[in-house]
């Protein structure tokens, strides 16, 4: 085989993993924007299995809920999906966000305590993923993972292991530990999409291994059904969208620093979303800036 021969080989090479990595990249983005809409939603959660045999297990935890999840960012590498609670068919929570982003380096790892590790990632570590960063209710962070989306055999799955505070339905009720090491999966189905976990809720301290206490297994299960169950989100939605764009315009300030970040509980015996919920939606940024500023502690 001559020179040209093989400078032909490699161009073909080359175009033929360049148009693979195109399509993965167009089913990846279609399986991300397959969470928006509206559903019906089922959390559950069981305790499995504890080192110590003294552990005595927490019940089962089960809950129903309404949801919308709306795309609120469609760009070429990033996507981001915000999520309201609809409550009674008319009072709206807003829950949390997830933004997507593809071949990205940077991120924020929970540590514990409310305190986040700020991590650049090499290039070459990311290829091909996509980073899932899951935010608050007042769009601080959460926690954050990357990993590579795969389609074959008509599923479509994203599975990762990160870092993150108590979840919300224990966050008020134990102190027993301090951070949950989630195994997230996410995966596509006919009919929504599933949340499947597998967590290990474990005590960290600085200098030491981490401990864990126990394991859970957990699967928040999202059934699609027509957006008009939804109507009063998306409305509550576009009135509010204003707002919560400056929230995150400030948050942004906070994360492109690059530092480790470390944030307030409470400031004045307020959490920063008892502060942020009941702002009108034209209070101004510089207002929003400053309320927000007061809880970081570091960063």
């Amino acid at each position: 085989m001559n020179f040209k021969q093989l400078l032909a080989g490699a161009v073909l090479g080359l175009g033929v993993t360049t148009a693979f990595a195109q399509k993965s990249v167009k089913q990846d983005r279609e399986a991300i924007k397959d969470m928006c809409g509206c559903f019906e939603v089922t959390f559950k959660y069981t305790e499995t299995f504890a080192p110590e045999i003294d552990y005595e297990k927490h019940y089962d935890y089960n809950a129903t809920a309404l949801e919308w999840a709306e795309l609120i960012k469609d760009e070429k590498d990033e996507l981001s999906i915000q999520h309201l609670l609809v409550i009674n068919d008319s009072t709206i929570i807003k829950h949390w966000r997830q933004d997507w982003l593809y071949e990205n380096t940077k991120r924020y790892d929970f540590n514990h305590d409310n305190e986040w590790t700020f991590v650049e990632m090499p290039k070459k570590e990311v290829k091909g993923q996509w980073t899932q960063n899951v935010y608050q209710v007042d769009d601080s962070p959460r926690y954050s993972g990357s990993a590579t989306w795969f389609h074959a055999d008509g599923k479509h799955v994203w599975d990762d292991v990160a870092s993150s505070p108590l979840p919300r339905r224990e966050y008020s009720k134990r102190s027993d530990y301090n951070v949950m090491m989630r195994g997230n999966q996410v995966a596509i189905t006919e009919d929504g999409w599933v949340h499947e976990q597998d967590n290990e809720k474990v005590i960290r301290e600085d200098g030491k291994e981490d401990v864990l206490l126990v394991q859970e297994k957990g699967y928040n299960i999202y059934k699609k059904v027509p957006d008009a169950k939804c109507k009063a989100a998306k409305e509550w939605w576009a009135a509010s969208k204003e707002f919560w764009a400056k929230v995150r315009t400030k948050w942004d300030e906070v994360y492109g620093r690059d530092k480790d970040l470390s944030l307030e509980k409470k400031v004045e015996g307020q959490a920063l979303f008892m502060k942020l919920f009941p702002m009108d939606v034209t209070t101004s940024q510089d207002k929003i800036d400053e309320v927000i500023e007061a809880y970081v502690k570091k960063g």
